[in-house]
C-alpha cells in the first residue's frame, strides 16, 4: 500500500492566491447502495443506481494550484474528447487499472514544500494531486474521454487535503487513488468530499459537500 502523502491540497501562499484571482474568476463564470468495487475478476454486483454517481450541486471556484497548472499546462486543461457516456468494457477495465498500478508504482511520495502547494505531472516524486493529474494525463492520451475524467478534493479519515481521479462510467463513478492500487465506487472509499472538475468543463467546479 502506498503511503499516504498529500498536503492540504487548498493552501497557497497568500501572494499567489491574489495573482492567479482574476484568472480563477473567468474559469468560475460556467455552469457547472450496495458496493461497486473493482477486484482481480473485475466489477461486483452494482449497487441501486442512485449511489453510483457523485451528485454535484453549486459552483465553485476551483483550487488555485489547479488554475496555476492550467496556466502552466493549458493542453491538459482543454475540453476536447468528450462522450456522453463512458462505457466500461473489461479491455478498458484492464487499462485502467494498468495506468493506476504504474503510476502509483512510477511516483514516490513526497510532500510539498509547507505552504508552497504545486500541482504537477510526469514526475518522479511528488503527493496526490501529481499522482492524479498524471493519471488523468496518461488515460486522455490513450483516447479516454477527458470529460469522464475528473480531478476531486477530499478528505481522509486523518483530516488531510486529499485529490484524487474520478472516472464516471456506466457502471458508476470509480476512484483512482494513490494511497492503493484498488479502484472502487466513490461510495466505498473513505474520503469526505469536497469539491470536483464538472463534467461540463474542466476548468469549472462543483461543490460535492452534501455527498458526505
Amino acid at each position: 500500500m502506498q503511503t499516504e502523502v498529500c498536503v492540504d491540497v487548498q493552501r497557497g501562499r497568500a501572494m499567489k492566491k491574489l495573482m492567479l484571482a482574476a484568472f480563477a474568476a473567468v474559469i468560475f463564470a460556467g455552469n457547472v447502495s450496495p458496493s461497486l468495487a473493482v477486484g482481480p475478476a473485475g466489477l461486483a454486483a452494482p449497487a441501486p443506481k442512485g449511489s453510483l454517481r457523485i451528485t454535484a450541486t453549486k459552483p465553485t471556484l476551483a483550487p488555485y494550484a489547479f488554475v496555476s497548472f492550467c496556466v502552466a499546462h493549458g493542453e491538459e486543461c482543454r475540453n476536447d474528447n468528450r462522450a456522453d457516456t463512458l462505457v466500461l468494457t473489461p479491455l478498458l477495465l484492464r487499462e485502467l487499472r494498468q495506468v493506476n498500478f504504474q503510476v502509483n508504482r512510477d511516483i514516490k511520495p513526497e510532500n510539498d514544500v509547507a505552504g508552497h502547494d504545486e500541482w504537477n505531472i510526469n514526475v518522479k516524486r511528488g503527493d496526490c494531486e501529481d499522482y492524479v493529474l498524471t493519471k488523468r494525463s496518461r488515460l486522455v492520451k490513450l483516447g479516454w474521454p477527458a470529460n469522464k475524467l475528473r480531478v476531486a478534493v477530499t478528505v481522509t479519515p486523518n483530516n488531510n487535503g486529499h485529490a484524487v481521479l474520478v472516472v464516471s462510467t456506466d457502471s458508476g463513478d470509480l476512484v483512482l487513488d494513490n494511497r492503493n492500487n484498488d479502484i472502487r465506487n466513490w461510495r466505498d472509499t473513505d474520503l469526505r468530499w469536497l469539491k470536483i472538475q464538472s463534467d461540463g468543463n474542466p476548468l469549472f467546479w462543483n461543490d460535492l459537500s452534501n455527498n458526505g
